[in-house]
């Protein structure tokens, strides 16, 4: 199958560009023909604001390039991961001008929230959802604390809603699970045209042993992933067991400010990959106490793959992801006494802990995989009439 990839890059490693890659690879793998259209966000430097809010609701480049790239290649399917801000709703209707099925990967909520994170001050909003001119954000300026650039994203979304982009153009959206899902009706989008297909990790890093007498936190240090909790809890937790952080962010002073004052607590900074998997491992359990709705915790997926339990937070898609009692333990968002009686729990029961780690390794192996996951998109390319020819 010959097949047109687009993505508009953002960041220059991991999150949904991470994900593009790793879905390109699994394409080429299996011997498909992958064209990759991109185009990174470092273009925006030297442009007027003006020229970047016109080319996020319409950027005549990005159609008339694919069009032609279109015209000149036996593509079967056009596959979208981001298309904000500089590929631009366009490219759907280039695509569509050729005749070609259309398929959108929904990696955030920027259709249905400006800064697609359901997230502010703090807190989850939801003020924007369903709304056709989602003004709320303008009066806080959501994307990037801009009231201007807000303005440029809430004119896009509504400009498409009011022409019905979404639903005419777009054969197929991948949203990452079912909670999103949900959200996305909720939104207005078409039932029928919401499909559920998580990420994948691959390599598979392989199962650990489990024996390292720890918990574990990875992820980015912010307000929003629960940071000010954990800490908390283990404020009463220090003695009972210790607990490794790895990773950077705003709030890595605090958590220094804890390892120096709090018993147990240990900063391990930014490290390799490698050493994550390995500590990944060794765990106890990981502990994931995000306060916003998550798209695919990438780091759930790879603890479950090192057959390592998680006692998350009971938000979104997490309270999907880990199913309590059998791969992990939740507790309530935010409630730091919940989270000190789950790991207490986890702690007083080896036996039961012992058991989710199979089960943790058991659900990657059946939803997680390279494997799985192509069988998926090959189903999904499949509903909108991309054959294998």
């Amino acid at each position: 199958m010959k097949i047109l990839l687009a993505h508009n890059y953002y960041q220059q490693k991991g999150g949904e560009d991470g994900v593009f890659h790793a879905e390109v690879k699994l394409l080429e793998s299996r011997g498909h023909d992958v064209y990759q259209y991109t185009v990174h966000n470092d273009c925006i430097e030297g442009m007027r604001s003006i020229d970047v809010a016109r080319v996020t609701i319409w950027n005549s480049k990005s159609y008339q390039d694919l069009q032609n790239l279109i015209r000149n290649r036996n593509f079967q399917i056009v596959h979208f991961h981001n298309i904000f801000p500089l590929i631009s709703p366009a490219a759907y209707y280039a695509a569509k001008s050729e005749g070609l099925p259309v398929i959108q990967t929904l990696h955030n909520y920027r259709l249905l929230c400006p800064n697609a994170e359901f997230f502010r001050v703090g807190e989850v909003c939801e003020r924007c959802l369903g709304k056709a001119i989602p003004l709320p954000s303008v009066q806080y300026g959501c994307y990037r604390h801009d009231r201007l650039a807000s303005a440029a994203v809430v004119s896009m979304l509504a400009i498409h809603r009011g022409l019905n982009t979404w639903n005419r153009m777009v054969d197929r959206y991948i949203v990452l699970n079912s909670f999103a899902q949900k959200k996305f009706v909720e939104g207005g989008f078409a039932p029928e045209k919401l499909v559920v297909k998580p990420n994948f990790v691959d390599p598979d890093p392989g199962f650990g042993a489990g024996d390292g007498g720890y918990a574990l936190f990875v992820g980015r240090l912010a307000p929003e992933k629960g940071i000010g909790t954990l800490l908390a809890a283990w404020q009463h937790l220090g003695a009972d067991i210790p607990l490794k952080i790895a990773g950077d962010g705003p709030l890595a002073p605090q958590v220094a400010a804890a390892a120096q004052q709090t018993k147990g607590v240990d900063q391990l900074g930014k490290i390799p990959m490698e050493e994550v998997y390995e500590l990944m491992g060794k765990a106890a359990f990981l502990v994931f106490p995000s306060e916003w709705y998550e798209g695919l915790p990438r780091t759930i997926v790879e603890t479950f793959a090192k057959g390592t339990p998680v006692i998350a937070s009971k938000i979104g898609a997490i309270a999907e992801l880990v199913d309590h009692g059998r791969t992990g333990l939740l507790f309530e968002p935010g409630n730091v006494e919940d989270l000190a009686n789950q790991v207490r729990w986890a702690i007083a029961h080896p036996n039961e802990l012992a058991r989710m780690r199979q089960e943790a390794r058991a659900e990657f192996e059946a939803k997680y995989t390279a494997d799985a996951n192509y069988r998926q998109l090959m189903e999904i390319y499949a509903m909108v009439g991309a054959s294998e020819r």
